[in-house]
């Protein structure tokens, strides 16, 4: 019999590409390149005989037809996942092996938490991590997950959120900016300089305008970009300064890629939380994360499991 159906990679490619409307976030949710994305869209486009996508400003809108085949295929797609999510599960539990289904911002896995899970894995090396993808619009309640790690200020009752980190925003430059006679050296010295913005987040230059008391004098920025990698890269070629959280640029600041060009902090009320369903149960394997993460993130005392630990100030 001849197969009709794709790949599933075509298939988590346009599913991904079509919920988030940018190659590149589908891209770093899958942890492919963005070539690759788009590969796999257009080998997808030969194979059905019309286009899925078309570009509406800086977005890969669906078309019509587009639209049809995604409410189409998505559940299957959805049901192929928890299925295999969930035989997987089941493996590790008969092997006696405890597993942590975590699903985690795409942008706060690859700047902080990559490069600490070795520690993890070190103090614990009975648990396996597993991740699952990232969904901007997942309700935070998937059996087949432990917990999530996402961006947020405010949670509904039913979900335990721990903040984590990344409410400091702070301004970020290239080295020589802080060199010569025309070096920053003080906040309105940063705003004359082409200002670039995440494209998520253009009030974040507003934002630390204000805390700094010059508001009014606040240009809007010349340049935005999808995600911190390439507003970093950006700002360490030379085109201008950035606000960015602290936490995603550590290793930039220790390499000397970027520098900080003032030391003024903003805190912000959005951070990164550890969430989970309130109604569930931790297991043990996801209290010795918890306790992890928040001793990574700041070496303070550790609240009771459920409780919010203290932050800055919103």
């Amino acid at each position: 019999m001849r197969m009709h159906s794709p790949s599933l990679s075509e298939l988590h490619a346009f599913s991904a590409a079509a919920r988030l409307g940018s190659y590149s976030l589908a891209a770093q949710e899958l942890y492919v390149t963005q070539g690759g994305i788009s590969r796999a869209i257009a080998r997808l486009e030969e194979h059905l005989g019309f286009a899925l996508f078309e570009r509406q400003g800086r977005r890969n809108a669906l078309t019509r037809a587009g639209q049809e085949y995604l409410q189409a295929v998505e559940p299957s797609i959805m049901a192929i996942e928890a299925a295999s999510a969930a035989a997987r599960r089941s493996s590790n539990q008969r092997n006696s092996a405890p597993q942590l289904r975590l699903s985690v911002v795409p942008t706060l896995f690859s700047h902080w938490l990559i490069p600490r899970l070795p520690d993890f894995s070190a103090r614990h090396p009975g648990v396996m991590l597993s991740f699952a993808p990232y969904r901007r619009d997942d309700a935070l309640n998937a059996p087949e997950i432990d917990a999530w790690i996402r961006v947020g200020s405010h949670w509904a009752p039913d979900i335990a959120a721990d903040y984590v980190i990344g409410r400091d925003l702070v301004p970020i430059c290239h080295p020589r900016d802080l060199q010569g006679s025309r070096a920053i050296s003080c906040a309105a010295d940063a705003l004359t300089r082409p200002l670039l913005a995440h494209t998520n987040y253009p009030g974040n230059w507003a934002c630390w305008a204000a805390a700094q008391g010059i508001a009014k004098d606040c240009p809007q920025p010349t340049a935005d970009f999808e995600t911190v990698a390439l507003l970093v890269q950006a700002v360490a070629a030379g085109m201008g300064v950035a606000v960015v959280q602290r936490c995603l640029v550590e290793e930039d600041l220790a390499a000397g890629r970027v520098a900080q060009a003032l030391d003024a902090p903003v805190n912000i009320e959005r951070g990164y939380f550890l969430c989970r369903p309130a109604a569930r149960t931790p297991s043990t394997a996801l209290k010795q994360l918890r306790h992890w993460i928040l001793e990574q993130a700041a070496p303070r005392a550790i609240p009771p499991d459920g409780a919010a630990p203290s932050a800055p100030a919103a």
